[in-house]
């Protein structure tokens, strides 16, 4: 789908602040409010804007470690495996990738022990070959691209 100014300006606004009334991103960005309404609906349907959230502070809830978990899997059996990760509760996301490994999983855990209970799961899985798994120190960033 083909995006113009208008919507980069809405999206750019959403990303901001989701919560916005109508009123006020069509102030924003200078359309009318009738705009500001076909334009979100239009790019719902199409399944540029997904949904709207907040933006969760994890370390304040209680979620102090962050890890990058590699995995190399059997060919033939990666989507089921990322299907069966996907599902777990501390992963946030899970990617097909190119490279050393076949998939990248991004994981949240509130202590060492989390993780390590959830690594030994994995590496029980029949088609899990093998991981590899980074420690996050610090976040210099972490938010999504204006588009």
């Amino acid at each position: 789908m083909a995006i113009d100014e208008t919507d980069r300006k809405l999206l750019d606004v959403l990303l901001a602040d989701s919560r916005l009334s109508y009123r006020r991103i069509a102030s924003a960005i200078g359309v009318s409010v009738a705009t500001v309404i076909n334009r979100s609906r239009k790019l719902e349907k199409a399944g540029v804007i997904r949904g709207y959230t907040a933006v969760l502070d994890y370390e304040k809830l209680g979620y102090d470690i962050d890890a990058i978990i590699n995995m190399k899997i059997s060919k033939g059996k990666l989507f089921e495996v990322e299907k069966k990760i996907a599902h777990h509760p501390s992963v946030a996301a899970v990617f097909d990738v190119t490279g050393d490994f076949d998939s990248v999983v991004i994981a949240k855990f509130r202590n060492r022990r989390g993780l390590d209970a959830f690594l030994k799961k994995i590496q029980t899985y029949e088609f899990v070959e093998g991981t590899n798994t980074v420690l996050v120190l610090n976040t210099m960033k972490n938010s999504q691209i204006s588009p």
